[in-house]
């Protein structure tokens, strides 16, 4: 089998008695020699001879391929016989593994029940209840005293612990200083005209005095024609010194001032 095989897989010339014949006979009509009715039966046999041929060669392609299945087969069969062993192995090494831990685990199930149990004794031992003598009138008495609902007393206490701590409380707030609420106040003041001085105008502002008020810088402020108006920052406490006071007090100079606005106020 294994020679079909090998020739399955050559390459072989079947067709060379033809390729000869049609030569020799190439070089006879060459030479002058006719001989047409050979070169036609020897053509004739060679087409005979390969259509015999081919299916020669299909009946020795499926020859050759039958026992290759064979071998695959086998080669399968083998392989599967091979993972069967291992996997009976596996088998029974697991099979050892389960004996060897059951028998641990009864081992340790044999030493442990003693523990368990005396666990088990002292867990369902009773309380034991503290006895109580009763006697005759001293005994009740006793009943009496007991409060199951607490004491008046405790709760006085509790009330005195609670007025002492607020009122610590209430000297501590009292003893910190209060916040005092002021503003940033940006005021423009405008004269009547260019000819007015704008430092006289000035030191009639700033000599408006109030507790609560501190005046801060000043600038002069070009508005048009030789015109200028004093652009003059306070500070005031919000409780003691309000917007309408300053302009009033201000507008009382009517030889220097024309109005006053507020430019900014922002708080502090």
């Amino acid at each position: 089998m294994s020679g079909l095989q090998g020739l399955a897989q050559e390459n072989i010339w079947f067709d060379k008695s033809r390729y000869d014949e049609a030569e020799r006979c190439f070089y006879e009509t060459k030479n002058g020699v006719p001989q047409t009715s050979q070169v036609k039966t020897s053509l004739q046999a060679s087409k005979g001879h390969t259509r015999s041929q081919k299916p020669r060669e299909r009946k020795t392609s499926q020859n050759a391929s039958k026992p290759e299945d064979q071998s695959e087969l086998v080669s399968r069969f083998k392989s599967l016989e091979l993972d069967n062993k291992n996997l009976h192995k596996v088998v029974d090494d697991l099979r050892a593994t389960l004996s060897k831990l059951e028998s641990r685990m009864a081992i340790l199930e044999k030493g442990q029940s003693p523990a368990s149990k005396s666990v088990t004794v002292t867990k369902a031992a009773p309380v034991q209840t503290p006895k109580v003598e009763k006697h005759n009138g001293a005994a009740d008495d006793d009943d009496d005293d007991i409060d199951l609902f607490g004491s008046d007393e405790e709760d006085e206490e509790a009330e005195r612990i609670k007025a002492e701590r607020v009122k610590e409380y209430s000297q501590r707030k009292a003893k910190k200083p209060a916040l005092i609420a002021k503003s940033s106040i940006l005021l423009d003041v405008k004269p009547w005209d260019d000819e007015t001085d704008m430092s006289k105008l000035e030191g009639c502002v700033r000599s408006i005095q109030m507790d609560g008020l501190l005046w801060g810088a000043s600038k002069l402020v070009p508005v048009g024609y030789g015109i200028k108006k004093l652009q003059i920052n306070c500070v005031v406490e919000d409780d003691k010194v309000g917007t309408d006071i300053l302009e009033e007090e201000i507008t009382k100079y009517e030889d220097y001032v024309q109005s006053v606005d507020i430019a900014a106020f922002n708080k502090i």
